[in-house]
């Protein structure tokens, strides 16, 4: 007889922030990098708990392999390049905490016709 499957539990978070951390997607592995700031950037803007909360997880490969770091938001559907340390400081700052695109960033929109 086999175990049963342990159904896993995720804390409530208002977004998903996703990083592409794959080898073609930035150079000296900026990508994870950045990925390994983000905890501390979101404990200073208040992202770690509560009702902003967001979530981060890393990605493989987007096939989006220019540009890079390429980060995604979602449910925003919002796809961000060239998320350096201080663009990503503004990602977070403008649409993480106050809902507005960091348009010039944006490569991406969900559900927009002309992309």
């Amino acid at each position: 007889m086999s175990e049963a499957v342990v159904k896993p539990k995720i804390g409530n978070y208002h977004r998903h922030l996703l990083i592409c951390t794959g080898p073609r997607c930035s150079e000296d592995g900026a990508s994870q990098l950045l990925f390994d700031s983000l905890g501390g950037k979101f404990k200073a803007a208040g992202l770690d708990a509560g009702e902003l909360r967001v979530k981060r997880s890393r990605v493989g490969c987007f096939a989006a392999c220019k540009g890079g770091p390429i980060v995604c938001v979602q449910p925003d559907g919002t796809w961000y390049y060239n998320v350096t340390p201080e663009n990503m400081d503004r990602i977070i700052d403008d649409h993480l905490c106050n809902g507005k695109r960091v348009e010039e960033l944006v490569f991406h929109q969900a559900g927009a016709e002309d992309q």
